[in-house]
């Protein structure tokens, strides 16, 4: 039997199984095909970058669990960016082979790590292979699926599909908000390795999103997409022209193809893009770590500023990519949202340096989450606009090269992101001792440890503050208490009062009679015994006996200075003292550091936003919707004029 013909263009249909590796089209695609083969494409990108960006969200965890420092986690980063700036040159050859069997084997790959790699790693080094083996691999898939877009989309919906393309990157952010957020809320945050969960539900999603692709995901013929494709009113001719594409044709187009592409045009706004979104590298890798180090924010609370982030910039791609087709002009949306992400970096720098250590979850996250949403929702006005104009800029240079240029773009924005996040450490040198060590002088600190702060506060710097005082403090008691111990024991039976009352006046009989009872009372002894420990307790020098009544329980806590009187030299005790003596000075220091560092690190991002501002007149596209509309005009005209000529030569 035959094997069936496809209505269109009249070759073989292939067998069933047979399309799940034979994926080219060679009609273009009714929108039913084309709208679910971009959807496709956007949920793929959606999960890539979810996997890529689920560490950053347990950050902490990671540093803490996996024994890893700050910068031991910030150079496998570099070196996972390094891996995917070397696969996005590769990445190139989707223009001779095609994309969509690229992507389809990527995203089993990237799954398979993240679900049953990551979660078996419990030292550094295991995981920074696979955080670079992951990098490398979407490197090459992050490369292929703008280019099924770009493909899938005639110029004028451009930006909108553009737009929705982008939203991987920010519903991959989100997602990891979003699944972070509850598992540090609830039971699972009590777990040590409770974030090894986190990557195994992102490996189920990738396998779920794997087989859609598997099944659903084509692509375009090379014949259709080496082709310039302005409206969809271009349909018929560029079918027609395919037909008369031969094979030496299509390699002809495509010889030395990044040689082809190495224009200023191409080269500078690839560059400008990569420094423009150095503050956006900043929010997925270190935005958790910055909330928790800086302000205190639980983990839960950290990522959870970034669910709003995501959101509103998700909201913006769309809403712009729409407003930019609908207009024809991309130019003025990017100065727009450059000039607002200036602005916003700015002042969420400033206020970041402000409040530094003193600000609380409470007094922050309002106006956090103001100036966040505003900051998303300048990047989103910049970036739709630029992805589409980027490869129209490709494009009008060889429209059968458009992998090749986001290979370009690719190799430039991954150098770009690993030189940036190579010099978080060194500029920010504080986050591994707050991240590290932190959290154990916290718990030093807590009520339920036998010392700790009566501030109330929750944060690593405020608590960390307090640690060299009330190290020397506790010393001091535990040596005076070896020298008085009976004497001590007496005055933890005698209420504070009564005790700073008799310091000031020995003399009072009501103060007197008021520690006779008590001491003979709670030490079960009789009123002359109580006597002659009363008489021994008077002869202790006034300044120890200040420290007893008064200094001590005020600093301590009355609880816990009864404690410490009842225990002085117990091991909890000693294990604290010894670690508050070795570590309290770095980490105070480190909590009274870390804002300005932070400040200083946003500055690099303000840097880069400033640079992307003059590149933009280096690319393709119009300034004034009235000009793009007369030239969209002029090109349906020709279009008109050359089907009307090939009809009459039929």
């Amino acid at each position: 039997m035959a094997a069936a013909l496809d209505h269109r263009d009249g070759r073989p249909r292939p067998r069933p199984v047979a399309r799940l590796w034979n994926r080219q089209l060679h009609a273009y695609p009714n929108n039913p095909v084309r709208y679910t083969s971009l959807a496709i494409v956007v949920l793929v990108t959606i999960v890539l970058y979810y996997e890529q960006y689920l560490a950053g969200g347990v950050a902490t965890q990671i540093l803490r669990d996996v024994h890893m420092s700050f910068l031991f986690y910030v150079n496998a980063t570099v070196l996972a960016s390094v891996a995917g700036a070397i696969a996005s040159g590769i990445a190139g050859l989707a223009d001779r082979y095609g994309r969509a069997n690229i992507v389809v084997a990527g995203v089993l790959v990237t799954s398979l790590l993240v679900l049953v790699a990551v979660p078996a790693v419990h030292t550094q080094w295991p995981f920074a292979v696979i955080v670079v083996a992951i990098g490398f691999v979407e490197g090459i898939i992050l490369v292929a699926t703008p280019a099924l877009i770009r493909d899938f989309s005639p110029q004028l919906g451009r930006a909108s599909a553009m737009g929705f393309w982008t939203l991987g990157p920010v519903i991959g952010s989100l997602v990891v908000s979003a699944t972070v957020t509850p598992t540090f809320k609830g039971a699972r945050a009590a777990n040590a390795f409770g974030w090894f969960w986190e990557y195994r539900l992102c490996g189920i999603i990738s396998l779920v999103v794997f087989a859609i692709a598997l099944v659903g995901l084509r692509e375009l013929s090379p014949a259709l997409r080496d082709q310039l494709m302005v409206s969809e009113k271009d349909r018929l001719l560029v079918e027609a022209r395919a037909k008369g594409i031969t094979a030496a044709q299509l390699q002809e187009g495509a010889r030395n193809p990044f040689k082809q592409m190495f224009h200023v045009d191409v080269i500078g706004s690839a560059f400008a893009i990569s420094v423009f979104l150095i503050i956006y590298y900043i929010a997925v890798g270190f935005f958790p770590i910055f909330f928790q180090t800086v302000f205190g924010y639980t983990a839960s609370q950290a990522n959870g500023m970034g669910n709003w982030f995501w959101a509103f910039d998700a909201g913006g791609l769309i809403v712009v990519g729409y407003l930019s087709d609908k207009t024809r002009v991309r130019k003025p949306f990017m100065i727009v949202g450059g000039v607002c992400a200036v602005v916003c970096t700015l002042i969420f720098s400033l206020h970041s340096t402000a409040a530094g250590t003193t600000k609380t979850y409470a007094a922050t996250h309002v106006f956090m989450i103001t100036i966040l949403v505003l900051l998303a929702l300048s990047l989103a006005l910049a970036y739709a606009p630029w992805m589409a104009s980027f490869t129209e800029t490709v494009e009008k240079h060889n429209p059968a090269l458009t992998a090749t240029g986001l290979a370009v773009w690719g190799m430039i924005i991954r150098v770009v992101i690993a030189i940036a996040v190579f010099i978080a450490p060194h500029i920010v040198n504080t986050v591994t001792p707050l991240v590290e060590k932190g959290p154990v002088l916290q718990g030093y600190l807590a009520d339920r440890a036998p010392i700790n702060t009566t501030a109330g506060t929750t944060t690593v710097g405020s608590v960390s503050t307090a640690v060299a005082g009330h190290a020397a403090l506790v010393a001091k008691i535990q040596a005076e208490g070896a020298t008085y111990k009976d004497q001590l024991t007496t005055a933890a039976a005698v209420d504070p009062q009564t005790l700073a009352t008799l310091s000031t006046n020995p003399a009072d009989s009501a103060a007197i009679g008021t520690a006779l009872r008590e001491i003979a009372q709670k030490r079960g002894v009789s009123p002359a015994q109580a006597l002659d420990d009363l008489v021994a307790l008077s002869k202790v020098p006034k300044a120890v006996t200040t420290l007893f009544s008064t200094t001590a329980p005020k600093a301590l806590g009355a609880a816990n200075f009864a404690a410490l009187v009842a225990s002085p030299q117990n091991p909890q005790l000693a294990t604290a003292l010894a670690y508050l003596a070795a570590n309290g000075t770095e980490v105070s220091k480190a909590a009274a550091d870390t804002a300005a560092q932070w400040r200083n690190y946003f500055w690099v991002a303000i840097g880069g936003e400033i640079v992307f501002l003059p590149l933009v007149f280096l690319m393709a596209g119009y300034w004034d919707p009235r000009t793009a509309k007369r030239a969209a005009e002029e090109h349906e005209a020709r279009i008109a004029e050359e089907m009307a000529a090939l009809h009459s030569t039929v």
